[in-house]
């Protein structure tokens, strides 16, 4: 079964919510998978933080991006869904986002309808395209894919601009445009989180949990009652991390040594299993000994 397949079959023959934790590399992947998430959601807010060490407001790269995203799902045998922003330009840059990404591996694609650049969801000063504009973008996403199984979701942040109705209206637009699933951004309370599932019944939601941001945070339960099909917790890693490293730092900077911080950290055995030594060693051993 391919990895489309897969998230296909989540998709359609599984009643539990799909939990995708986010990642912006090929290690934090690897890390989810183990874990025993059943997708990978990769991250353009921490793409944007981790590459760049800036914050999630449309200057990260095309080629940036694509390049991260090649490494992820080529790490992971689990469905990968990849953040891509606005499709990087208009619908005739989305034809190449989509073809790019579906070729390096990725089983959905993200197109929101913010304009170029775009800002982080969770952000004030937002600016949105015309629905007619965002429709083009989708149906020129969907003739692109080459597989029926690649999902094409479609964001809409226009709750922030024009109120929770409208952004319905824009998902209703965009499913007629072609959209497999849809994510209206940042509803700031729980009945206008279902109002959008009681609205939009018959396709696929995705909701996102983001700490300390606009949305009220759910348990995954609270959000499978609600009828919500995926929920993301894009940065939920990246930022217990940078405390953890924070923390760490600190800590040395402090005791002039790691010695006391021993136990809370991987082994170099442990590092070593997770990122495959030993099996580039067979590898070498197989292929670079020479009698």
């Amino acid at each position: 079964m391919t990895k489309n397949e897969k998230l296909n079959n989540l998709l359609t023959h599984s009643n539990e919510i799909l939990v995708a934790p986010g990642a912006a590399n090929a290690l934090t992947a690897h890390l989810i998978e183990e874990a025993g998430f059943p997708a990978v959601y990769i991250t353009g807010a921490g793409l944007s933080n981790q590459m760049l060490g800036l914050a999630d407001v449309g200057l990260i790269s095309f080629k940036e991006v694509l390049d991260q995203v090649k490494y992820i799902a080529d790490a992971v045998d689990i469905p990968v869904i990849a953040d891509a922003d606005t499709g990087f330009g208009n619908a005739i840059n989305v034809v190449r986002t989509v073809k790019e990404f579906e070729h390096a591996g990725v089983s959905a694609i993200q197109l929101e309808d913010q304009i170029t650049p775009k800002k982080c969801g969770h952000f004030s000063g937002k600016q949105i395209v015309s629905t007619e504009e965002m429709e083009q973008k989708i149906k020129a996403a969907t003739e692109t894919r080459k597989d029926t199984n690649f999902k094409i979701i479609a964001r809409t942040d226009a709750r922030a601009l024009k109120g929770i109705d409208a952004a319905i209206e824009r998902a209703e637009k965009y499913i007629e445009a072609g959209a497999d699933l849809t994510f209206v951004e940042a509803p700031q309370t729980t009945e206008e989180m279902k109002k959008i599932i009681t609205r939009l019944p018959h396709t696929p939601q995705i909701a996102n949990m983001v700490e300390h941001g606009l949305t009220p945070l759910k348990d995954n339960k609270e959000l499978q009652d609600l009828g919500y099909r995926i929920v993301l917790y894009a940065n939920f890693l990246q930022r217990r991390s940078i405390k953890a490293m924070q923390d760490a730092l600190l800590s040395l900077k402090q005791e002039n040594t790691t010695q006391h911080m021993l136990d809370d950290m991987i082994s170099m055995k442990e590092r070593n299993r997770l990122t495959h030594l030993q099996k580039i060693e067979k590898l070498e051993e197989k292929y670079l000994k020479i009698d």
